[in-house]
């Protein structure tokens, strides 16, 4: 309760304390903390420890995620180097092995879980009383779809209304078990896979809740509210030297932005996008970009503060990012955008998973 009076404090005082107005968090996407799953969805315990103790060793203020949705709505200022904790799925090595460490250092975090494979007792997942005894200890227990479903696939001859509310349902009678069986309703959602689209953000808005994928970057009050930026960290990116640059990144501070829809349509695998940025604290020469799987590329300048970029040979079937950054003219850190993109094969087919 102190830890958490101290949090709301240093939001409030944040520009005095920093000396600049800081509207960044680093929220971190973790699933596995083991060393018997599959690498590209962990960490060990020995690198979790690892970047924990970093943490505490270099004053990152680690706070709730509900704490830093509520200064991104409200645009409250939030202190230097706040980082976000959050679990995807539920794995049973989140309780015997990640909240150890993290009680250890006080370190609060949130977990993201579907009712499916709770209620089916699958051997690796967490039971409610699993996830109950977490929240005592104050864990927060988010909405991650009732099945981890793909939810931007439609059925088989289901139209694009029958599709929709077949996800509304979805979330929200997995929200209303997370409250039943938990006491929680955050009305947050991590995206399964990553995978969203602007009628599912649309959907989401009116019922009132935050979105959450897996581009990286940081989020802040450039960030919609229905794609908050995180993190993964695992695999190629669970080594302490690369985290580093990602914990003092910051939110680009994006004005505007065209073509934000994920779900690229039917042909458009290149798509062109144009962000427009407030430029003040960014030196336009310094801005690059890097697409997924094509390596660098500058941005095209159309203005003084707007840019255009655009692959060169057609996205992958499957899940695809342009990524943008640029270093910060006044502190440390870079300034990091991404913009996910998802695509169908040709034929209108989906990569399996």
């Amino acid at each position: 309760m102190f830890k958490g009076a101290i949090i709301r404090l240093l939001m409030l005082l944040g520009c005095s304390v920093f000396g600049f107005s800081a509207h960044s968090a680093v929220i971190l996407q973790y699933h596995h903390v083991s060393e018997d799953t599959p690498a590209i969805t962990s960490v060990t315990p020995a690198q979790f420890s690892e970047q924990m103790q970093y943490l505490a060793d270099n004053d990152f203020v680690v706070t709730p995620l509900s704490q830093v949705v509520d200064a991104i709505k409200t645009d409250q200022a939030l202190p230097a180097k706040t980082v976000v904790i959050t679990f995807d799925d539920g794995y049973q090595s989140i309780a015997k092995t990640a909240h150890p460490i993290l009680k250890e250092y006080g370190f609060p975090y949130t977990v993201f879980v579907s009712v499916e494979p709770i209620k089916a007792k699958y051997r690796q997942m967490m039971s409610w009383d699993d996830l109950i005894q977490l929240s005592r200890e104050g864990a927060e227990i988010a909405n991650h779809s009732w099945g981890h479903e793909h939810l931007i696939r439609k059925l088989e001859d289901e139209s694009d209304v029958q599709w929709l509310a077949r996800i509304e349902e979805n979330i929200l009678k997995t929200e209303d078990e997370i409250s039943r069986a938990t006491g929680q309703s955050h009305k947050m959602l991590a995206y399964p896979y990553g995978e969203y689209n602007q009628a599912i953000e649309s959907m989401l808005s009116e019922h009132g809740f935050i979105g959450l994928g897996q581009q990286s970057g940081a989020a802040g009050s450039h960030s919609p509210l229905t794609a908050l930026p995180r993190f993964p960290v695992a695999g190629v990116y669970a080594e302490l030297s690369s985290l580093k640059v990602k914990l003092h990144s910051l939110n680009m501070p994006v004005l505007s932005q065209t073509h934000s829809d994920p779900e690229l349509k039917k042909g458009q695998w290149r798509p062109e996008l144009r962000v427009t940025l407030d430029m003040s604290d960014i030196y336009p020469h310094q801005l690059m970009c890097f697409i997924q799987g094509q390596g660098a590329k500058k941005p095209l300048w159309l203005s003084a503060n707007e840019f255009s970029i655009r692959a060169e040979f057609d996205l992958p079937a499957g899940r695809s990012r342009y990524n943008c950054t640029a270093p910060s003219k006044s502190t440390s850190g870079y300034y990091w955008f991404s913009q996910p993109w998802v695509r169908a094969k040709d034929d209108g087919t989906w990569v399996k998973e």
